[in-house]
């Protein structure tokens, strides 16, 4: 019996010993992989559900400041406001961001820069560049303002989907909003009357960018419809089959009731906005039109832009918040979620 006895204590402890040492391997994988920032796999498991989870959950960002700063601006940031800044705040819950709207008028890059100066904002987000006019105003006020770009963005034109048109030139889409243009027949279409959509020039960098780039700084035509939002715009030219509209790729190329026209620098050689095969209605929502990224990136695709942080350069804790801010965007994590909100990575 003792025999025996000493063969299970001794079999006890072999299990115990081997125990220890897979318990203590394991808790030293868990610490290289929190300093290393990387996160083990384990089989049967996946982390594709939350962006949070692919990535090592600390906080691991330089020179970030604690507190609580006011940031606002463009619209066609609200999805990296959503699913991007909200990772940010998961991580470094010392460093509250809190969306600031205008008193008055619509928020937009030009609000949202105009706050900036007034020191309503410690930074703000913007889909345009800072004007010359803009960064006198703040000098007149002992700083400057310094843009960040951290993610590109294309305009994509929406068109009713049985509208039969290969594609637009960046020349006609001009003549077609300054009024030149009226009927889709001129353009190589059917003859059918133009319904022409914008959001008004109040409404933010979008329609400043459009201006600026695409119109030559130009006027709209008198037969220009405004209209408030770009989720109407879509509900409108979805039902107006001679209809058109201009807004941010990611707000245009995924949605199933209208499509986006490839755009060229010269006729006959467009380029879409999205990757193909395109994405039929009756496979949408379930399967939708991706960004044509490496068009994007490249500048094939010919309307085209950055998304900026803009930063005032005081030397105060607003520069110190809105640079940490841009930086954070530019790392990997940054870039790949900013994917994932549906715009193309810079770098």
């Amino acid at each position: 019996m003792s025999q025996k006895n000493e063969t299970l204590s001794l079999f006890l402890a072999v299990v115990i010993t081997i125990g220890l040492i897979f318990g203590g391997l394991w808790f030293l994988m868990e610490r290289w992989a929190q300093l290393t920032g990387t996160v083990p796999k384990t089989s049967g498991s996946s982390n594709t559900g939350n962006p949070i989870n692919q990535f090592v959950n600390r906080c691991n960002l330089a020179n970030l400041p604690q507190g609580t700063f006011n940031y606002g601006g463009s619209t066609t940031w609200a999805p990296i406001r959503k699913e991007v800044d909200s990772v940010l705040q998961s991580l470094c819950p010392q460093f509250t961001l809190r969306y600031t709207q205008p008193a008055s008028g619509q928020p937009g890059s030009g609000t949202g820069i105009r706050m900036l100066i007034d020191n309503q904002l410690a930074f703000s987000q913007s889909s345009r560049s800072v004007k010359a006019e803009e960064n006198t105003e703040a000098k007149q006020k002992e700083f400057s303002l310094k843009e960040i770009p951290v993610a590109i963005d294309g305009i994509a034109i929406a068109v009713n989907y049985n509208l039969n048109i290969p594609g637009l030139t960046v020349a006609q889409l001009k003549d077609i909003y300054t009024g030149k243009i009226t009927n889709w027949q001129q353009v190589g279409g059917p003859n059918l009357p133009m319904t022409i959509y914008s959001r008004s020039k109040e409404a933010g960098g979008t329609v400043e960018f459009f201006i600026e780039n695409v119109l030559n700084k130009e006027n709209f035509g008198t037969n220009v419809s405004y209209i408030g939002t770009t989720t109407e715009a879509v509900r409108k030219v979805a039902m107006n089959p001679g209809g058109i509209y201009y807004a941010s790729a990611p707000e245009v190329v995924p949605q199933c009731t209208i499509k986006s026209l490839p755009i060229g620098r010269i006729s006959g050689q467009f380029v879409p906005p999205y990757q193909q095969p395109a994405v039929s209605p009756s496979e949408c929502p379930s399967k939708r039109n991706q960004l044509n990224s490496q068009a994007f990136r490249s500048g094939d695709y010919a309307i085209t832009r950055n998304l900026f942080v803009i930063v005032k350069q005081n030397g105060q804790t607003d520069q110190q918040a809105g640079e940490a801010y841009a930086n954070w965007l530019l790392t990997p994590q940054g870039q790949e979620l900013i994917e994932k909100a549906g715009f193309v990575k810079i770098k």
